[in-house]
């Protein structure tokens, strides 16, 4: 039920935005990159956890979960940059 609503709540908060069609940079705003910050250490969490799973059980609702919660934070973090900002913060690559 958990990942359920993360789910519910990241489809909600996505469809307001516009596709991706470019890497996101960390930043766009003191809320987006705090969140930014913290995706990156759901993150971590996610793969310590993959690790554990290695020797230990481990429930699959509990990497589930830390998976959806890192990406609603990235669509948080997306929603907050514009907010703040106006923009997200777009990496933009010379293409040869």
């Amino acid at each position: 039920a958990y990942v359920d609503r993360l789910e519910s709540e990241l489809d909600r908060l996505n469809d307001a935005l516009p596709a991706l069609k470019e890497f996101i940079l960390p930043g766009g705003g003191l809320g987006a990159a705090a969140c930014h910050l913290a995706r990156t250490i759901v993150r971590r969490a996610e793969r310590c956890v993959w690790t554990l799973a290695r020797v230990e059980t481990v429930a699959p609702e509990v990497s589930q979960y830390l998976n959806r919660l890192s990406d609603l934070l990235f669509v948080i973090a997306r929603v907050l940059a514009r907010h703040e900002n106006g923009t997200e913060v777009l990496w933009r690559h010379r293409r040869k």
